[in-house]
């Protein structure tokens, strides 16, 4: 079938801390930051040195952060911490080894000890192709009651506490608009991800052949300049979401988009800024779509949210 999943990302930080606080704008912090950061944020860390950390997800997806990264890596698309690469999945050595002599046509791939083989994509971002080794998650969603469906009997609910994403969803990166064509095509025709809503105006979302979320990946041109804009990570419930934000925010970090519901994808979300560069995301309940799924084509851009957290309850009265 081919792409599966996200592996790993891996992201440029800066050799050390610089002092800055972790409540202003998130973006020239060190290794130090960018662990607690993570930690923080749900993963578990299970690599440190002082110039490399390694944290995961439940589902054994991989967040690298290199303060000094080695040449295997593609050099940034942008100034400061940034994201540069992305590795992704693959369920058979017959499908990995059809991607690489794709991806390979009119470019270099580079095959690492530990069985990554290594390119780059149109804009310059770092490309890796292996074979996934998804960790099997068993998830039970919170019970839920409504009127006609009482799933939950006598037991209170208690806080989630620490939320623990499950995995990473889906990636959006920035691209300019010159050549947007072939780089969306570079994951389409070589990759085979195929596009699931292409918003003109804005960028294109795509599904990886593999996984069954309305989108794994989107290339967005609207600010026309390469870089990180977010990484997503699935949590169970929208309770989680809510905490996971509320407990970002009381250690000190910066909420970077409020509490609402994506138009597309349908998935709520709350974002934050990351001091390795870009956002993250608490997602969960995104559409699913199989192969009935027709990619729709919008000439003007939809609204941004089905729904967005509004107050009130400060304004004079």
């Amino acid at each position: 079938m081919g792409i599966q999943r996200i592996e790993s990302v891996t992201y440029s930080v800066a050799e050390a801390d610089t002092g800055t606080d972790s409540d202003t704008d998130a973006g020239a912090g060190g290794l130090e930051e960018a662990v607690r950061f993570f930690e923080d944020f749900g993963l578990f860390l299970v690599e440190r040195t002082d110039e490399h950390a390694v944290l995961e997800t439940l589902a054994a997806q991989t967040v690298h952060l290199d303060a000094r990264p080695g040449p295997q890596l593609p050099p940034p698309v942008e100034p400061g911490p940034t994201l540069r690469e992305i590795v992704w999945g693959v369920d058979t050595a017959d499908a990995l080894d059809g991607l690489v002599a794709a991806a390979g046509r009119d470019r270099a791939v580079r095959r690492s000890a530990d069985g990554v083989h290594h390119t780059v994509d149109e804009t310059g971002f770092g490309v890796g192709l292996t074979l996934a080794r998804p960790r099997r998650l068993d998830v039970t969603p919170r019970p839920a009651n409504t009127q006609g469906s009482v799933t939950r009997w006598n037991t209170p609910l208690e806080p989630v506490g620490q939320v623990r994403p499950l995995r990473m969803c889906h990636v959006a990166l920035n691209i300019p608009k010159a050549g947007r064509e072939r780089a969306v095509a570079f994951y389409t025709d070589r990759l085979g991800f195929r596009p699931t809503d292409v918003v003109e105006p804005m960028g294109v979302f795509m599904q990886a052949p593999g996984d069954d979320d309305q989108h794994t990946f989107l290339l967005c041109h609207r600010p026309d300049k390469a870089g990180i804009n977010h990484i997503a990570y699935e949590v169970p419930g929208v309770d989680d979401v809510i905490e996971g934000g509320n407990n970002m925010i009381d250690k000190g970090w910066r909420e970077a988009r409020k509490l609402g519901r994506h138009t597309i994808g349908s998935n709520i979300f709350r974002f934050l800024h990351a001091p390795c560069g870009g956002r993250v995301e608490y997602a969960c309940d995104m559409d699913r779509a199989d192969a009935d799924y027709a990619t729709r084509v919008h000439e003007a851009a939809p609204p941004h949210t089905i729904w967005s957290l509004r107050t009130n309850r400060d304004a004079a009265v």
